[in-house]
């Protein structure tokens, strides 16, 4: 009880801002519907769709960054009480944006238990990794022949940004960079299909992605690898940005496997020591 309220107090601390936000315009919009009668009857339902879906979508956004930045840890369960009330939104809201997160594969809703943080196994991160290094291989190349001079601007514009939040330390402010960053990249390919296929597998490795920053060699490591693909992109070269992106991907893996050797070797530890001292006269 006391680990559930201590993530309770995490989660509400950062959670309440953009989704107070989101149900502010929604009341908004229900107050003036009902000072002004004959507006409801003018548009008695658009309005009310709209509503549900914006707080609901603000609720999906602030689980998924929590997921994301390691608030809210694989397998742990969705407390629907708990999140209702940090959140301060009812359970509609909360239940769908569950659903559309259960449908990114960042939740899972599982029967009797609810909604849990989706865990991926050993087998799971290398073929996503795998898979993720060949999409965004592809998407480098292609990005190099078909970005215009203004979307390579952009892309600049956001390395500087991404730079200084490296400079700051701010991991949070950094990894939304870098997010935008890949996706761009992804969508100057002007492949629907491929930029379709990256978001669905990316979004089940946003976390561990994020988790491999904490180290900060690796961290430096991955701003420099970064800094050679955007001139790489401004030179036209697709073949060495689609090696750079796979290179950096299969960076991505090995840090994100040796965290997950760690954390076993660590649990084996622990379950080691909890069995001698049980043995113990």
């Amino acid at each position: 009880m006391q680990t559930e309220s201590l993530t309770a107090a995490r989660v509400g601390s950062r959670a309440k801002t953009p989704v107070r936000r989101a149900r502010a315009v929604a009341a908004g919009a229900s107050g003036a519907m009902a000072s002004t009668p004959e507006a409801s009857v003018a548009m008695p339902i658009d309005l009310g769709a709209v509503e549900r879906r914006v707080l609901h979508e603000a609720v999906a956004d602030r689980l998924r960054e929590l997921i994301i930045e390691g608030v809210l840890a694989p397998g742990a369960h969705l407390n629907e009480r708990i999140l209702c009330e940090q959140l301060q939104v009812s359970r509609t809201p909360l239940r769908e944006a569950f659903r559309t997160l259960a449908g990114e594969g960042v939740i899972e809703l599982m029967p009797n238990r609810g909604a849990v943080v989706a865990t991926l196994s050993r087998d799971d991160l290398e073929h996503a990794f795998e898979l993720m290094a060949a999409l965004e291989g592809l998407a480098g190349e292609l990005a190099a022949k078909r970005a215009t001079p203004v979307e390579v601007r952009r892309i600049r514009s956001l390395q500087a940004e991404m730079t200084v939040a490296h400079s700051r330390r701010d991991l949070p402010a950094y990894y939304r960079i870098n997010r935008a960053i890949h996706a761009l990249i992804v969508g100057l390919a002007g492949n629907p299909m491929l930029t379709d296929s990256h978001a669905r597998l990316n979004a089940k490795l946003q976390a561990v992605r994020f988790r491999s920053n904490l180290n900060r060699e690796k961290w430096d490591a991955a701003l420099a690898e970064h800094g050679a693909m955007v001139k790489a992109l401004a030179a036209r070269d697709g073949p060495r940005l689609a090696a750079l992106l796979r290179t950096h991907l299969a960076g991505k893996r090995a840090t994100v496997l040796a965290q997950l050797n760690d954390a076993e070797a660590d649990i084996d530890r622990s379950s080691r020591r909890a069995g001698v001292q049980e043995h113990r006269p």
